[in-house]
């Protein structure tokens, strides 16, 4: 503003300077060379003082809402700048932040297949555990009852024996043993004696 009030007024003493000039140095010169280059004063301060007023005008009027737009406009780029910034920063804040969430759920995945792997693991040792356990019974249960079974088919046997042993003693001595008599329980013995020495 204060550059424009300068060129107003430093532009004021240059019209009267001009008007105070003699005529003849603007005389009409021929219709061709250098004197189609100077003004005609008729024109030219009429010209000059419409100049002036509309410059003096535009200095007081429209000037200064062009520099306050002007000042609008940069302090709106200023902002935008400010905000694009800050939310650049903030796009870099997330972006970091998205990928620390992504390598803590990686890791959290991990984990997790570890502790499933252990868990199945654990489990798979108890199943095999547990089965051998019921092997072990299951056997131990087939030893006792092929033990009984064989203690079983054994006194089945020595009755068997002895009551053939019996019916034959009784043919060859052609008389009937009494089954229940002292013989019979000499014949058990003597087969119990020999199934114990087999057994050895």
């Amino acid at each position: 503003m204060k550059l424009l009030n300068r060129a107003a007024g430093a532009a004021v003493p240059v019209a009267c300077a001009l008007m105070a000039t003699p005529v003849p140095a603007f005389a009409e010169g021929s219709a061709g060379g250098p004197a189609i280059l100077i003004p005609n004063m008729a024109e030219f301060i009429p010209a000059l003082i419409a100049f002036l007023i509309i410059w003096v005008v535009l200095a007081k009027v429209a000037w200064p809402k062009v520099l306050t737009m002007m000042d609008e406009r940069s302090r709106r780029i200023a902002d935008s700048l400010e905000e694009a910034e800050r939310t650049k920063q903030k796009a870099i804040d997330d972006r970091h932040a998205s990928d620390e969430l992504v390598a803590d759920a990686r890791r959290q995945a991990a984990e997790i297949v570890l502790a499933a792997r252990q868990d199945a693991e654990h489990e798979r040792a108890r199943i095999i555990a547990a089965a051998h356990t019921e092997a072990e019974e299951i056997i131990s249960k087939a030893r006792a009852n092929a033990e009984d079974e064989r203690r079983s088919l054994y006194a089945e046997a020595a009755g068997t024996i002895a009551d053939l042993s019996v019916s034959v003693a009784s043919k060859i001595v052609e008389k009937t043993l009494d089954e229940d008599g002292e013989q019979r329980r000499l014949i058990e013995r003597y087969i119990k004696e020999v199934g114990s020495l087999n057994a050895d």
